[in-house]
Parts: C-alpha cells; structure tokens; sequence
C-alpha cells in the first residue's frame, strides 16, 4: 500500500501560491509547473481558490500535486476538498479544525513552531508537521526538533530557497514549503511569468543535485 506522503515526497517542493486573482493564480501555476516544480499549494488568500485547484487538476491530473493552503475554517476544508485537493494545509493547529480537516480524508498539513505545538499536532493525528516560519531558526532549529522527533515528517515553510534548500532536507524535512522566493507576489502581480519560470527553475534544479 502507497505511504500516505509518498507524493509529498517525491515532489519535494510545495509552491505557497497567493494570487490576486484566479487568473492569476492558474498562469502563474503553469509557470512553476514549466518551471519543474509540480506541488503547487493554492492558499485561501487567493480569490475562489476552489475554482483554481478544480482547474489545475483538470488540466495536469497527476502530474501535479495541488492542494489547498491557509486554511482556516473547516467550511474551507470541506471546499477544498470538494475541488479534488490532494492535501489541506493551515498556518497553525487548532483542534476542531485539524479534525474537520482529518475528516475529509486528504493529507493534512497543519502548522507548528514550538516542541509543545508540535507534539500537539502529532497527537492529532496529522500527516505533517508544518514548522512556520521556519525563517527564524533555520535548518539548525528543524535539525534539534529531529532530537525528539525523529520519525515526525516535518515541512519547513518561511525562508526556504534554492541556496539553502540542500540544508532543509539534510535537516531532516520530508518536504519544504515556498513562498515568496518562488511564487514572487510582485511578479505574479505584474504577470512576469518567464521570472516565476526561472524562480521554479532555480528551486528544481537545487532539489535534483540535493538528491543526486
């Protein structure tokens, strides 16, 4: 039987999609998609971000992993998942959320900085840990959590670029979240696509040499 996270895995890179528009959202999808980076994660901060996933998914089936971020109300997770999400991720781990979302049957991703959160997020019962923002302690802090977690899947999300990506993994994350160096919100603004092209570009090429 496939591991739940065998597609977490393999994609490696979750693109932290937040778009002005569905529009935007779909175009700039398909850049980082061009690009070589194939886990694109649609926040909630994108207008109906439902509508996005549905069309992503139409358009690339497996050969994408789409989800849905930011989520924050279980109504968002029942939408989400409706779309055909493949996971639902939220920026923290609230109790009754985190079991509407469990309740859908998608990997969930719920978010955690401290021991105590995430031990919180384990006894929920959640797929991944998602350590936000990871930005302010580094590979370095991911690295001590893996003292007493060894075997907790944990996804950096904050701070995670190409130059430093060899270090999230070597740390011990199971997959890593990117935001604003690879779905760059100015250039998916001003629909500069051949940049968000070359951002994901950048980011596939530091996985494969991570990974030999």
């Amino acid at each position: 039987m496939p591991d739940r996270l065998d597609r977490a895995r393999t994609t490696g890179i979750l693109a932290v999609l937040r778009a002005p528009s569905p529009e935007l959202a779909i175009e700039a999808s398909e850049a980082i998609i061009r690009g070589g980076v194939t886990g694109i994660e649609v926040t909630f901060s994108t207008p109906d971000a439902p509508a996005v996933i549905r069309e992503l998914i139409a358009r690339h089936g497996d050969a994408a992993y789409v989800g849905a971020g930011t989520v924050t109300t279980a109504a968002q997770a029942e939408q989400a998942a409706d779309a055909g999400a493949e996971f639902l991720v939220s920026p923290g781990t609230l109790p009754h959320l985190t079991r509407s979302m469990l309740d859908t049957g998608r990997v969930v991703m719920t978010g955690a900085m401290t021991p105590t959160e995430v031990m919180g997020a384990l006894e929920l019962g959640v797929d991944v840990v998602k350590i936000f923002p990871a930005s302010l302690g580094g590979p370095s802090y991911l690295g001590a959590l893996r003292g007493p977690f060894p075997d907790a899947p944990l996804m950096p999300t904050g701070g995670v670029n190409p130059d430093n990506l060899a270090a999230w993994f070597a740390a011990g994350a199971v997959a890593v979240g990117a935001g604003g160096d690879l779905a760059n919100g100015a250039s998916i603004k001003n629909a500069d696509w051949i940049d968000i092209e070359q951002r994901a570009a950048r980011f596939a090429a530091a996985l494969t040499a991570t990974r030999g």
